[in-house]
């Protein structure tokens, strides 16, 4: 089964909310997804109900006191399964450095525990590129990038595609990428010029489906659910039905 990693060196731009209704989306035809927040703020593991309140009960204790991946998984209410982080995981990068065995801890963990024989991996990173996020790349074979409508994202999905082409040749087999357009707004034309110059760039890596900007989707974190919980018949449901749907036909899922 698949590994996604849901990453973005640029913060705001959809990248929790991605994971969770992607998420959302295969545990209802089934598929039971595992989620692991590689954030140490947390927000994917608060919005699931599955906050640690140490970090003894989070992906920090895979790092720190080499617990198995599988003693850290907890249910979600919701309908999936939850490696949840804690702010303690901010330690991971002076604690523990950027060598080899430091990147593919993560990779080795799910491996050898056999995490993902029968069910998807869905991984929301930091938006930095360090330990922790270089761990989701290391671990995934899928890398998906919300980019939201603004110029800045524009500039900071240049600057990822930079650093996963740099980290190709230390993967040996890179692993798929796809990009997606988040918090759109066909009523401002910097939208649609952004979304320009993203298809330019990116080509055939760039998904057809756009997520417009929301008031569900914004409004569903609140409420500590999915979308699809919350409003399910929104405009941002529709847009990540249609994106799981577009993500499933190329093989990007499965």
């Amino acid at each position: 089964m698949a590994r996604i990693v849901v990453f973005n060196q640029k913060g705001g731009v959809g990248k929790t909310t991605t994971a969770l209704n992607l998420a959302a989306l295969l545990a209802r035809r089934g598929s039971a997804p595992l989620l692991i927040d590689l954030d140490p703020q947390a927000h994917l593991s608060a919005i699931c109900g599955v906050a640690a309140s140490d970090g003894r009960d989070s992906l920090y204790a895979f790092y720190q006191e080499t617990k198995l991946l599988a003693q850290l998984i907890r249910e979600s209410d919701c309908g999936w399964s939850v490696i949840p982080a804690h702010l303690d995981l901010s330690k991971v990068d002076t604690q523990f450095g950027k060598g080899p065995r430091a990147l593919q801890r993560l990779n080795a963990g799910i491996a050898r525990e056999k995490l993902n024989t029968d069910r998807p991996i869905l991984m929301d990173a930091c938006p930095l590129l360090g330990v922790l996020s270089l761990n989701g790349i290391f671990a995934c074979d899928r890398v998906l990038v919300p980019i939201s409508a603004d110029y800045l994202a524009l500039n900071g999905a240049l600057q990822i595609d930079r650093t996963l082409r740099a980290l190709e040749r230390v993967l040996g087999k890179p692993p798929l990428r796809r990009f997606v357009i988040t918090r759109f707004d066909a009523r401002r034309r910097m939208s649609w010029d952004i979304d320009r110059k993203l298809r330019e760039r990116f080509g055939a890596q760039m998904c057809d489906t756009r997520i417009a900007e929301s008031v569900s989707l914004a409004e569903s974190p609140a409420q500590n659910c999915d979308v699809f919980a919350h409003a399910p018949q929104s405009r941002g449901a529709r847009d990540y039905a249609a994106l799981l749907e577009e993500l499933d036909a190329a093989g990007f899922v499965n």
